[in-house]
């Protein structure tokens, strides 16, 4: 009965996005909303009780793999040498950039407060990451084309790596001040380089198989068969190896689409593409609904100071950030005014940041309630804001078809 009513849910997600489509909006804002309305905090079709079972977890890590794959598509080595280095340095800038203003910001709000500083510095490592489904969402749905969509996707994967790194280094330092448990730091380059490794490896065999075959069904067959491989080893490894510890599914599917898609030609890759885009279509469905489910809707309305200020200074150095590594690489001109506003989109990551940082300062409840409460009403906000801003920052650039 749980799986009837969560097929009820995507049904009626998939009908919202429709009525969103046509008041010109992207079809992910219906999907995003349906899931929060729909989800435990509302109408609780979607209810914790089947998001926590073992088998919906593990359909979500497979989703999240396979939308990965559109990700590492792009890849590709050749085309990254054209500008690998500007895509490094704005990267960093608008990663770190976002880190240091939103740090820089509660740091001193916390200051004049008397709250502990190193909370700031919490809300800056939650602030720094960005979630790539949004926008990759709209991208496919538009079919966008251009500089801004070309810096975009294979900076998603970058910034996942840069957040991880920023993260975790942060909640070490925060775990030592609070004198709580927390990650190991020998831990953080396990939780980049493993899936990276896992989703390489799988991909280069897959590649060999792909590199003789001429059928597209059967090259199509191939590429989900390693994506539930994959998919298998990291949850096996999740829960015998590294117990408490989830790898990044998404990072998993990029490692292995971007290792095939460079041992293949680019014909054989753009007809497996186009074989796989239906099932891409319903991984960006699944995975954005479940996005929303955990929001709730309420928090927009208790929402206050903090949250506010939270999604101001995450979005000037998401901003500003962008446009300073655009600037001094000399990138094209519509990547320096509206890369920032496709790198919005926040709130997947920043609920399971959250999480961890919550488990960190369990210690000091008033310091936990803080975050809670000004993530969560941010998540909701930011994340409604952020897929028109997105939107919005496809078309001002003219890549939206």
């Amino acid at each position: 009965m749980l799986y009837v009513k969560w097929l009820l849910v995507l049904i009626l997600a998939y009908f919202a996005g429709i009525l969103i489509k046509k008041c010109k909006l992207p079809s992910i804002l219906g999907w995003l909303i349906a899931g929060m309305l729909l989800g435990p905090e509302a109408a609780n079709l979607l209810s914790d009780q089947l998001r926590n079972t073992s088998s919906y977890q593990l359909i979500i890590c497979w989703m999240q793999c396979a939308f990965g794959i559109m990700l590492g598509s792009e890849l590709i080595v050749k085309r990254l040498r054209t500008y690998g280095k500007a895509l490094f340095v704005t990267t960093l800038t608008q990663s770190l950039g976002t880190f240091v203003i939103v740090s820089v910001v509660f740091g001193i709000i916390f200051a004049l407060q008397g709250v502990p500083i190193y909370l700031a510095l919490v809300f800056g490592g939650i602030a720094l990451a960005t979630a790539p489904a949004p926008a990759l969402s709209i991208v496919r749905e538009f079919n966008t084309h251009g500089p801004v969509t070309d810096t975009l996707l294979p900076m998603a994967v970058l910034d996942d790596v840069v957040g991880i790194v920023v993260f975790f280094s942060v909640n070490a330092f925060v775990a030592h001040q609070v004198a709580s448990g927390s990650l190991p730091l020998y831990m953080i380059p396990v939780m980049i380089f493993l899936p990276i490794i896992l989703g390489g490896a799988i991909g280069y065999l897959v590649g060999l198989v792909l590199r003789k075959s001429q059928d597209t069904k059967m090259n199509l067959i191939a590429l989900l068969l390693g994506i539930t491989v994959i998919v298998g080893i990291g949850v096996y490894l999740n829960k015998e190896i590294l117990k408490g510890i989830t790898l990044n599914y998404m990072l998993m599917g990029v490692a292995y689409s971007g290792v095939l898609s460079n041992m293949i030609d680019e014909e054989k890759r753009q007809l497996l593409l186009q074989a796989y885009n239906p099932i891409l279509a319903i991984s960006l469905l699944i995975s954005i609904v479940d996005l929303g489910a955990p929001l709730d809707y309420h928090l927009i309305l208790g929402a206050g100071f903090y949250t506010f200020v939270y999604i101001v200074a995450r979005a000037a150095g998401k901003n500003g950030g962008a446009r300073l590594g655009a600037t001094i690489m000399h990138m094209p001109e519509t990547v320096k005014k509206y890369l920032g506003l496709t790198l919005l989109p926040h709130s997947g990551v920043s609920l399971v940041f959250t999480s961890i940082a919550c488990t960190t300062l369990q210690s000091a409840p008033p310091l936990v309630r803080i975050v809670q409460g000004t993530i969560a009403a941010a998540a909701v906000i930011n994340e409604i804001i952020a897929v028109i801003a997105a939107k919005k920052g496809f078309e001002l650039a003219g890549e939206l078809k």
